[in-house]
């Protein structure tokens, strides 16, 4: 067996790995334990494979890297500090799936008082359901359910998932965070003549509906993508084409930018533009940073160009103005694109991407993955240490260390 393939089998097998980090550029020898469900990869052994046997990739989208072979869900780590992310036990498992149906792409919201999780099915894509005819759904998950299937011991594990029956002033939500004022703060890509919207949702039955913002003077937005609430309490989303890249938006009118909403005045502004197709949105926990997910590579309907940006930026965020400023890459992913950001309270990032979710420390080194094998548009980290992951049409639970940032709720 070549020494490269035989390191890495290396790494499965054994369940304490020694590792040689530069400090103070001298080496030191430091061992730590791997925990189940995991393997380390040391970057080291895969910077050079032209002599082995490992075949090189050709695609961002098609094929991932997972020179260890292991089957998912597993967590992938590349860095000691991926660890105190996981804690000592961490678990990842399926809990929801419809082989048919994308009925788990984005807009994850987790409302604490009832101990749910809210997700809006794929607008437009492939086992999306929806199209220029037809929107996209809002559904539901109980973790009680899945804590008490998990408690159980289930070997399979497929709790029930609700939807929301919501008016037509909701078309193709992609975006989600919250609860704000107690609701779930939706952003849509419009569907049609029908306008995107930025929109308040009860949780709770009878689901009612408060439109706050579905035009920029007079115009609508292209199809607003994502959304995410300042510590400042103001709204700042994000708007893209692919409404109109999936066929059920018309032409777009507008650059692709972020916006900012004062929720209390009702003024819009742009504080940040020259994007391909910006995406995902997340702030630091004191909101001087922002990250945005730059999506160019994804086409829709178009198809994929690897060689455009899949890239996460970081910018710093003005604290009177609050425009996006120091523009610079945070990270480029090695899979698909990178959808969905989230930030946890350690300042860790973590983005939904072609093989999974993937975690950057707050200095953009990646630290590890999340690795499902299949695509991750967004996931939701609740505040008692759990990663609820959208696989379109399968849902995942990691038990982790790691907690997410109170919601911002005035």
């Amino acid at each position: 067996m070549p020494r490269s393939v035989c390191a890495f089998a290396f790494v499965v097998l054994l369940p304490y790995w020694t590792a040689f980090h530069a400090v103070g550029g001298n080496a030191q020898d430091t061992s730590f334990k791997i925990p189940g469900d995991s393997v380390f990869v040391d970057p080291r052994l895969f910077s050079m494979i032209g002599d082995s046997n490992i075949t090189f990739r050709e695609s961002s989208f098609s094929t991932f890297f997972n020179p260890t072979s292991t089957a998912p869900p597993f967590f992938q780590i590349f860095d000691s500090a991926f660890l105190t992310i996981l804690g000592p036990n961490p678990s990842i498992r399926e809990v929801a799936s419809n082989s048919t149906f994308a009925f788990a792409h984005e807009a994850p919201v987790y409302v604490s008082d009832t101990n749910e999780v809210f997700f809006a099915s794929n607008d437009g894509g492939p086992l999306g359901m929806s199209d220029l005819n037809h929107s996209n759904v809002i559904g539901k998950i109980s973790l009680t359910d899945v804590d008490t299937a998990l408690a159980a011991n289930d070997s399979v594990i497929n709790v029930p998932v609700m939807f929301l029956d919501l008016p037509k002033t909701i078309q193709m939500t992609n975006g989600g965070t919250g609860p704000y004022k107690s609701s779930l703060l939706l952003v849509t890509f419009g569907r049609g003549s029908l306008p995107p919207s930025i929109a308040l949702v009860n949780p709770k039955a009878p689901n009612n509906v408060t439109v706050l913002l579905d035009n920029f003077f007079g115009r609508q937005f292209n199809s607003l993508n994502d959304i995410k609430v300042h510590p400042s309490g103001k709204l700042f989303f994000t708007d893209s084409e692919y409404g109109f890249l999936n066929h059920f938006r018309p032409n777009p009118l507008f650059p692709n930018h972020v916006y900012r909403l004062d929720p209390e005045t009702g003024s819009v502004r742009v504080v940040a533009t020259n994007f391909d197709k910006c995406n995902g949105i997340a702030f630091t926990a004191d909101g001087n940073i922002a990250y945005i997910s730059e999506t160019g590579a994804l086409g829709g309907l178009l198809g994929n160009d690897q060689t455009e940006p899949a890239t996460i930026y970081a910018f710093d965020v003005d604290p009177r103005t609050h425009m996006f400023k120091n523009r610079r890459v945070f990270a480029y992913v090695d899979a698909g694109i990178p959808d969905g950001i989230q930030v946890d309270i350690q300042g860790n990032v973590y983005s939904g991407c072609g093989d999974g979710v993937q975690v950057w420390n707050d200095e953009g080194t990646l630290i590890g993955k999340f690795f499902l094998g299949t695509t991750s548009a967004n996931m939701v980290l609740t505040t008692d240490g759990r990663l609820v992951i959208m696989a379109e049409t399968k849902i995942f639970v990691a038990e982790i260390a790691a907690k997410g940032i109170p919601p911002i709720s005035p």
